[in-house]
């Protein structure tokens, strides 16, 4: 764990999305406005970042620092919640596929496959139609609607990896005394699989943030409810990026904070891809680092290089001295 703290990617990734975590926590104590307050009623004009509104505001001279910290709290939560309901599912079908084969696997495997080539955005806009939207819409429940069109690539990954657990020597064991199927799988080899979990559960996260993003900017989901990807629809509607004078103030900022979220998320999951697969693990290090290795300069196409183990080098009329030999397989 130490050494996968030290990680840059690990650091920033860390860094950027726990802290819009903590935006989305305290964000709508500390917004300076009400996010559709408006501070005039005759200027129809948005007027760029001043002393007063630091983002600028919109053209109904709402502040739109305000609908930035507001926003993040929706934005994040239907996005976290989508990640942990689409990894249950993915976990839930892809253990159970694996672990149990034949049919069990031929009918799970199916509707995996059949929600990998749904179109999920098309789908996701049929569904809330016939939900309706409210003028508050429960991001929870928005969450779970998306997560059911965001697990199957997981489970697809899970079940892999199952399959090639199953037949392990301590699984085995496990069956011949007697161990229940769900305990083998909650406690032999659910826990062998938590870096492929972790993995699916961050791009499930992504996932939902650009999904949700995409829903409220294209309005299916109330525009009354603030998210960024409704700062962004009432940005699109007002024609903000096409005026004669960009009002860039009102679309750039939440379309950074998704993408500098976006960013993070994706971070951490190139870190825990690099700890967890020794192949990929120098292909984080610096050019120095790798010179003193004993890496080449130029990688050839088509190899990954590996850090070979320390071994001793025995100098003439001298003790021992670790030396570290680099090399490609």
């Amino acid at each position: 764990m130490p050494k996968l703290l030290r990680s840059p990617k690990i650091i920033i990734g860390l860094c950027l999305s726990g802290g819009f975590a903590i935006l989305a926590i305290v964000g709508p104590y500390v917004a300076p406005y009400s996010p559709g307050y408006s501070a005039s009623t005759t200027n129809s004009t948005p007027q760029p970042p001043s002393a007063a509104h630091w983002l600028g505001t919109t053209n109904l001279q709402q502040d739109v620092l305000s609908q930035l910290l507001v926003g993040g709290r929706s934005t994040i939560l239907v996005s976290l919640v989508a990640g942990l309901a689409a990894t249950a599912l993915a976990v839930l079908f892809g253990v159970t596929a694996g672990y149990f084969s034949g049919w069990a696997d031929d009918l799970l495997s199916m509707v995996a496959n059949i929600f990998l080539v749904l179109p999920a955005l098309p789908l996701l806009i049929i569904i809330f139609g016939f939900l309706g939207s409210g003028a508050n819409p429960n991001d929870l429940l928005i969450g779970v609607i998306i997560a059911i069109t965001g697990w199957a690539f997981g489970a697809r990954q899970i079940r892999a990896q199952t399959l090639s657990m199953r037949a392990r020597d301590y699984i085995d064991s496990a069956r011949l005394i007697g161990e229940r199927s769900w305990r083998i799988m909650t406690f032999e080899i659910l826990p062998n699989l938590v870096p492929v979990v972790a993995t699916s559960f961050l791009f499930t996260v992504i996932y939902g943030v650009g999904t949700y993003t995409a829903l409220a900017f294209l309005g299916v989901i109330n525009t009354l409810h603030w998210s960024w990807g409704t700062m962004l629809f009432w940005a699109q509607s007002n024609q903000a990026a096409i005026t004669v004078h960009i009002q860039w103030w009102w679309f750039v900022p939440p379309g950074l904070a998704v993408g500098l979220f976006g960013t993070g998320l994706a971070l951490l999951n190139f870190g825990i891809d690099e700890y967890v697969n020794p192949r990929l693990r120098s292909a984080g290090l610096t050019g120095r680092r790798a010179r003193k290795a004993g890496l080449p300069r130029r990688q050839r196409l088509g190899l990954t290089p590996v850090l070979k183990p320390e071994r001793p080098v025995v100098r003439p009329h001298g003790r021992p001295v670790a030396a570290t030999d680099g090399g490609q397989r």
